[in-house]
């Protein structure tokens, strides 16, 4: 009979963020995080294909939540309006993982191999919502900017909060960081264009 473990990748995930922390991330072997969370490396495997996918455990929650708040945006909503709407549940949920975050971010921004899987996860969160827009009707290359536009304010907006002390500011800083994206985008289009000469 297999024994139950309550939350395993959870367990495992805070076990891998707190040895990668103190020891390194290449230091670490997945039988320390095993044994770190109280289970064992066949339970690692069974949730997690390597120790890097251990701190991307929160990915598809993410993406979930953003596209429920997509797909809950007015119908009559811009292209990214609609991005935007998703973003503000992914605050209310990250409000709440503040030191988590910030312990993890520092850990990424360290290791090249970890930022190359973050890098992957946000080219499939914009292909995501691009995928979520283009089913609300916008057109695929509005959908496209649009998509890459809110991932971009999303990571820009992260590091913003990640290196300061409020869990609550999340959200204050996606919008702000909004509005500096809109700013040198209002800026840009004072430049002319091929197209306009």
């Amino acid at each position: 009979m297999t024994r139950w473990e309550p939350d395993a990748a959870g367990r495992l995930t805070k076990a891998a963020l707190e040895l990668f922390d103190e020891q390194g991330y290449d230091a670490t072997t997945v039988a320390e995080i095993a044994e770190r969370a109280g289970l064992t490396k066949r339970t690692f495997f069974r949730h997690f294909p390597d120790k890097r996918e251990a701190l991307f455990n929160g990915s598809e929650q993410l993406q979930s939540v953003w596209l429920e708040g997509i797909a809950e945006a007015p119908a009559d909503a811009d292209a990214l309006s609609a991005v935007m709407a998703g973003l503000d549940p992914v605050a209310e949920v990250f409000g709440q993982r503040h030191p988590f975050s910030r312990i993890r971010a520092g850990i990424v921004a360290a290791n090249p191999e970890l930022q190359e899987r973050e890098l992957i996860k946000l080219h499939t969160l914009g292909e995501a919502i691009t995928g979520a827009l283009l089913g609300r009707g916008v057109p695929e290359n509005a959908a496209a900017l649009a998509a890459q536009a809110g991932v971009a304010v999303f990571h820009v907006g992260f590091g913003r909060w990640v290196r300061q002390e409020d869990p609550a500011a999340f959200r204050a800083l996606l919008h702000a960081t909004l509005r500096d994206l809109q700013a040198v985008t209002a800026a840009g289009s004072a430049l002319r264009t091929p197209e306009s000469g």
